[in-house]
Formats: structure tokens, sequence, C-alpha cells
């Protein structure tokens, strides 16, 4: 039993690379570490045992969800945390998450999660994303065979929109920072994943919306137009995460498409019911894409003002960026200036990051 009553559950094949700064990370925090083998032949698991509680097999179905669900079963804790070899925890405020335990009960934990990438000439960068992996196992479950998401076990309260906590939590994902080979060949393992579960599932908007993301990463972007579309179409709730994503990601689509005109005119369809950092920050760039400068510069302040503006990851750099090379271009050096500061901040932040 941990000290702690958390158990933190991975599901690994071949992550030699990973599995050992990953649970070494996690050890000092006193949680139980549940590792769930699916079919390795490297040294995984024999990396695991120097640190985990307990090490299992679960032959591999086709299902990630499976995997997790098999692996949060044999926690000893109800409170689990689930993590990829990937995942690499750099801080942890127990005391709070403790608190947050007590006080919310019934509810999930959000991680704020920042993906290191390689930006389209190569160099390191960051983003975020908030991503549910922290729950009691007595209310939910994970779901869908990919891109698994943290769901209620009573099917009658599937539809509605979980309430979560942010977990006081740093957590630094390396599973992007891939060259475009290997992300060519993730991305197509994924799409043949997508594409056997849209044939069982044809009316899923979840799996149109990741079908869109991959085909998009590939540079199929006419493609993830499409899909995007369809996912769009079926009218699942703005409310959901996924679907604003989903959104945003159309608009950047269409401008990839050479179809300024159409992002325009989607995120003006939605710019009333959505106003996260991402989707406003996105708004802009829509905006000074399509040439108006004055309003898109509107919209890059206020991103900068919204209470989940850390979710911006490095563009909240690229954000305070637009903004004073627009206040330049305007001969207002002075307006420029003011957000310099918080500039460098960025960048600051973005070297600590990248080499944490």
């Amino acid at each position: 039993m941990s000290k702690i009553p958390i158990s933190v559950c991975i599901i690994a094949k071949n992550e030699e690379k990973h599995i050992e700064e990953c649970l070494k990370r996690i050890k000092p925090y006193g949680f139980e570490i549940v590792v769930t083998d699916t079919g390795s032949t490297d040294r995984t698991k024999e990396l695991a045992a120097k640190y985990a509680d307990k090490v299992l097999d679960f032959e591999w179905v086709d299902d990630f969800s499976a995997a997790r669900n098999f692996c949060a079963a044999q926690a000893s804790n109800n409170w689990i945390l689930s993590l990829d070899c990937d995942e690499y925890v750099n801080e942890a405020d127990v005391k709070t998450i403790r608190i947050l335990m007590q006080k919310f009960p019934k509810l999930t934990g959000v991680i704020r999660l920042k993906n290191l990438v390689y930006d389209s000439e190569g160099n390191p960068a960051y983003g975020s994303d908030d991503v549910t992996r922290f729950y009691n196992r007595n209310f939910y479950t994970f779901d869908f065979p990919i891109h698994e998401q943290v769901c209620q076990i009573d099917l009658s309260k599937r539809d509605e929109i979980l309430q979560c906590f942010v977990l006081p939590m740093e957590v630094i994902h390396h599973g992007y920072a891939l060259t475009p080979e290997e992300m060519q060949a993730k991305q197509e393992r994924n799409l043949e994943m997508l594409y056997k579960n849209l044939e069982s599932n044809p009316k899923d908007p979840y799996t149109y919306f990741q079908i869109g993301q991959s085909e998009f990463v590939l540079g199929n972007h006419e493609k993830a137009i499409e899909f995007y579309e369809k996912g769009i179409s079926y009218q699942p709730p703005i409310e959901y995460v996924y679907v604003q994503m989903m959104v945003i990601s159309l608009a950047k689509a269409y401008v990839k498409a050479g179809r300024e005109q159409d992002a325009l005119n989607l995120m003006e369809q939605y710019c009333n019911v959505c106003n996260t950092a991402k989707f406003v920050f996105t708004y802009a760039g829509v905006l000074l894409d399509n040439g108006n400068v004055i309003k898109a510069l509107l919209m890059y302040v206020k991103t900068t003002t919204l209470p989940d503006v850390d979710t911006l990851g490095e563009n909240l750099m690229h954000c305070y960026q637009h903004i004073i090379d627009i206040y330049s271009d305007m001969g207002n050096m002075q307006m420029a200036e003011l957000f310099m500061d918080k500039y460098k901040a960025c960048m600051r932040e973005k070297e600590r990051v990248i080499n944490s």
C-alpha cells in the first residue's frame, strides 16, 4: 500500500527509452506505481521492476482503454493517476492534491500537460493540452480504443460534461518530440485504429475529430477538413473541450488550404460561445490572415487577459510577438515596449520547459 492513497497506472510497450526516467521522477512522491506491459521485447519490464510496486502483463487487443482499465483494476487505491512512459513529472504539490481529493471526491483531475515538439524548421518547441488523467475508479473508467478518454461508469451520465479540477502538477510530455519519419509512422498507426473504430461507430464525432487531427499532422489538409466538418455536422455540444478544439483545428486547416475567408466565417460563427485562450488566439490569427489587423490586435491582447492563458504553452510567446509587431508596424513603439518584458519572460519559460 502506498503512503498516499493514489496509484500511478502506466501501460507500456518497448519503452526502455523513457520508462526509467518516468518512474524515477514519480518514486519520491510516495504513490503506488503499477506498470502494465502489453508485449515488450526490450528491457521495459526489467527497468520498470526497479521502481514499480507491481509489473503486470496484459495481452494487447488493439484497445488502449482496455489496457488502462486492466492496469487500474490491479491498483491498491481507488484514486488513479494515469500517465504514459514518455511523461515526466517535474513537480507535484501532494499536500494540495490530498485536499482536492477530499474536497471533490467525485470530480476528475486535469493535468495541464506540456508537450515537447519540433516546429516546422526543426527547432524544439512546446504546446500545452489539458488532459483528464486523475479519477476515482469507483465512478470513472477509460473508453475508446485509441485517444482514450476518462468517462463516467454510469452510462446514463455519459453525455454530461465532466467536472474537473486542475492538478497542481507539472508534467512534460516527450512523446511528440519526434523526427518527421517517426511522427508519420505514429500517425499512420493511429489512423489504422481510428478508421477501424469508425467502421463500428460511423456517427461518432470524436472519432472524426481524431482522424482529422492525424490527417492534419500528415499534411493532408483537405482530408482533415472533410473529417472535421463531418464531426461538427453531428452537432456535439460546444461545451466539450474536443469540440472547441475541432472548430479551432478546422479553422487552421482552412487557412492551410488557402481558404482564409472560410476560416473567418467559422470563427465568427462560434466567437460568442467560445472564450478560451486557444480559441481567441486562433481567432486573432485568422483575423490577421484576412487583413483585419486592428481587430486581430484586440483579440491578441484579450488572449493575454484570459484566465486559462497558460494553456497556450509557447503560443503565449507568439501572442506577445504579434502584439509587439503590430504596434511596431503602427509606429507605436511605446506600446510595443510595454509587452517586451512579457515576451522575454515567455522566452525564458520556453527554455526552462525544453531543458527540464
